[in-house]
């Protein structure tokens, strides 16, 4: 993670190494936009399979995450309208304003989708209909985001398609301060979810048995997950992929379920596995930013598809 932290800082359309004696130039690109980018990066990939890690354990099911049962697409959805039908809406000097309300709303969205989502899975226990149901209101989320982006202006439906490709290089050191301590917080409170979490993979009569308030911990990984895939998306928009096939592969690579080392290697695998794909948008293109939503689903994809027929996957 290391090594891919300062390739994505070195990678890029301007080579520091050039532009070094030029002394202004240079902290510019590498302070204001390159640093934000890694470490946005990092959050980003962290936070998206932490989510998917947590989702997985919670349903029990392999396929769960925030791409597949619909909780990006609530945060998207939110975003849609705080971008699109709002913006004529002009009270001056409010903090609900720019990135601040863009970033609550998209919040608001992944909630709401994944108190619906925990809902449907208590009344239904089959893992297949809630993965089914999920499908189904990503496809609901993405026509009322559809008829959001008919009823726009051309500027605000170019900006929110931009948003919606994924990137992590719109991000600046004051949206950091933002992102990194709500990460921080959401990574340190999850390594205090571990105990019910290995009680929970049995199931929940087992981790009742054992002490576990079932309905506080859902409680507890549905802020986590909502507050995290709401800030990440907010910022970075919809990036696919990294959710559900992170989790997926760590338990492949290092044959454990216990979520102590499994939250570790997610938290580093999924940082990498950004890292990566900025760097190879660097890498493939000079001129402009390819879509990071693009590149992490197209390569990351396969690999994981291999590993699933290489390997019986099981949650526990």
């Amino acid at each position: 993670m290391l090594l891919l932290f300062f390739a994505d800082l070195f990678f890029g359309s301007v080579n520091l190494f050039s532009i070094k004696d030029n002394q202004a130039l240079f902290d510019t690109i590498l302070y204001s936009i390159r640093i934000p980018k890694a470490i946005t990066c990092i959050c980003a990939g962290s936070a998206l399979a932490l989510c998917g890690l947590l989702m997985q354990s919670l349903f029990r099911n392999p396929l769960a995450g925030p791409y597949v049962l619909g909780i990006s697409s609530g945060a998207s959805l939110f975003v849609a309208i705080a971008t699109m039908l709002l913006t004529s809406i002009n009270v001056s000097g409010l903090f609900l304003f720019g990135k601040s309300m863009i970033t609550l709303f998209s919040v608001a969205g992944a909630f709401i989708i994944t108190l619906l989502i925990l809902f449907i899975s208590k009344r239904n226990k089959s893992n297949v209909t809630v993965l089914l149901v999920g499908i189904m209101l990503s496809q609901i989320l993405g026509a009322l985001q559809g008829l959001i982006e008919f009823m726009a202006s051309g500027n605000s439906l170019k900006t929110f398609i931009i948003w919606g490709m994924g990137s992590v290089s719109s991000t600046t050191l004051d949206d950091l301060i933002v992102i990194v301590p709500i990460f921080i917080l959401a990574v340190v409170s999850s390594f205090f979810l571990i105990k019910p979490l290995n009680a929970i993979l049995l199931n929940d009569n087992y981790a009742s048995n054992l002490g576990v308030n079932i309905s506080s911990l859902r409680l507890k990984v549905i802020l986590v997950t909502a507050i995290l895939v709401g800030v990440i998306t907010a910022f970075c928009g919809p990036i696919a992929f990294v959710g559900i096939s992170v989790p997926i592969a760590s338990r492949l690579f290092f044959k454990t379920s216990n979520h102590l080392h499994q939250i570790v290697f997610c938290l580093l695998l999924g940082a990498g596995v950004v890292l990566l794909a900025d760097v190879i948008c660097q890498i493939m293109s000079s001129h402009f930013m390819l879509p990071i939503n693009t590149i992490t689903t197209i390569i990351g994809s396969p690999i994981v598809l291999y590993l699933l027929f290489k390997s019986k996957l099981h949650i526990a």
